[in-house]
C-alpha cells in the first residue's frame, strides 16, 4: 500500500529521536529504541508469522543516519550495527500513528518474557524466580 512521504524528516542526534511531518501539519517524534525493536526487517519480523524475535536491550540504541531509498522508503542506521530495515512512508506512518498501541504491546510481551529494555553485561543471565506461596 502506497501513502503520502513526510513532508519532513528531521534526525535529532543528540536525543536520538526522529522526527516526521506529514502533509496534514501533524508532528509525530519516534525514539531510536522504538524504531529499531519494530524495524521491518527479517532480523525482527522473522520470515513468516510467528517468526518475530522479541528485541531486548535497546534502550540505550542510538540513530546515527538516515539514507533515502528511491521515493518510497528511508534505511535507518542503529548504532549496534543494525541498518537492513528499509522504513516504507506507509509503515512510518504507520509506527507514528499506532505509538502509543505498538509501545504497549511491545512492553507487555518483554514482561511476559522476563526479558528487558536494558543491556545485561555479558555474561550475566537473569532468572526469575517465583516465591514460594505459604499456605
Amino acid at each position: 500500500m502506497n501513502a503520502n512521504p513526510p513532508s519532513e524528516i528531521r534526525l535529532h542526534k543528540k536525543s536520538s529521536t526522529l522526527e516526521l511531518m506529514f502533509v496534514n501539519d501533524i508532528e509525530y517524534q519516534l525514539s531510536a529504541e522504538y524504531l529499531r525493536v519494530h524495524s521491518p526487517s527479517a532480523e525482527v519480523r522473522g520470515h513468516g508469522q510467528g517468526q518475530e524475535i522479541l528485541q531486548t536491550g535497546k534502550r540505550q540504541v542510538k540513530l546515527l543516519n538516515i539514507e533515502p531509498i528511491g521515493n518510497y522508503a528511508v534505511k535507518l542506521i542503529f548504532d549496534d550495527g543494525h541498518e537492513s530495515g528499509i522504513y516504507s512512508w506507509h509503515y512510518l506512518h504507520e509506527l507514528c500513528t499506532n505509538k502509543d498501541v505498538l509501545w504497549k504491546a511491545y512492553v507487555s510481551k518483554l514482561k511476559a518474557k522476563g526479558a528487558s529494555r536494558d543491556e545485561l553485561p555479558p555474561g550475566v543471565q537473569v532468572v526469575k524466580i517465583r516465591p514460594i506461596s505459604s499456605d
